[in-house]
């Protein structure tokens, strides 16, 4: 059975308000989505990437993956509307390249420090529960509000986890998952995830870690930075 990597790479990152996507950003002469694909090129159980592009940049990522040697790269898929939208472009096209029952992990390009560990989780949880999705817990107090301004609550954080990315499917379950959503009218689900919630199936969950950021803002540029120059103490305990 095959592993697939799909980068998701389709948004134009209009929170980080510069002039190119966000994923193509270069950090210490490294395009953000090269050190993405280099992680997944590495891992020894990841046989093929995919990746869902912004329109007008598919010439840039194979450039990209010739010069890094990113050779597991098979198939560039045009990005959609929304984030729903390119997941469901991604996976269809898998669809018609490898069997139901082959494995694909869903990763957002700018999701740059994903470990091998994250990965190795993600595919375990997914062969043997039916899917994963990577989660952290939830370390913050919890308030709850209907304004922004004051609250009118909180909410135990011990019953809650942040999700990350990947998040593992057999390929024929995720796409049948979208087929549903379409006919339902399912239309703007912010992750796979959701989607699986607003379906009715159950989500399990893989480990992630607090170092798999996702660059949404100029300050997490300057996190991931930080990240890529700090070595973990020898003395600290896992």
């Amino acid at each position: 059975m095959a592993n697939i990597g799909l980068l998701i790479a389709g948004g134009s990152g209009a929170r980080m308000h510069q002039n190119i996507p966000k994923q193509f950003l270069t950090v210490n002469e490294r395009p953000v989505i090269v050190y993405t694909l280099e992680v997944f090129q590495r891992h020894p159980e990841i046989d093929t990437i995919a990746v869902v592009c912004i329109e007008g940049w598919e010439s840039v990522l194979w450039a990209y993956a010739n010069q890094f040697n990113i050779s597991k790269l098979k198939y560039v898929v045009p990005g959609g509307k929304n984030g729903q939208d390119s997941i469901r472009n991604g996976v269809f096209e898998l669809e018609k390249h490898f069997a139901s029952d082959d494995i694909v992990l869903i990763h957002d390009a700018i999701r740059p420090m994903v470990s091998n560990e994250i990965i190795s989780d993600c595919i375990r949880v997914t062969r043997e529960k039916g899917n994963a999705t990577t989660v952290i817990p939830c370390a913050e107090a919890m308030m709850q509000t209907e304004d922004g301004e004051v609250s009118v609550g909180s909410y135990p954080r011990d019953r809650l986890l942040r999700t990350q990315t990947p998040q593992g499917f057999p390929i024929g379950k995720i796409c049948d998952l979208h087929r549903r959503a379409l006919k339902e009218g399912i239309t703007n689900s912010v992750a796979s995830c959701t989607l699986m919630i607003e379906l009715g199936e159950q989500v399990y969950f893989s480990a992630g870690s607090e170092k798999n950021i996702k660059l949404t803002t100029v300050e997490d540029i300057d996190i991931f930075k930080a990240l890529l120059v700090t070595k973990r103490s020898e003395w600290l305990k896992d």
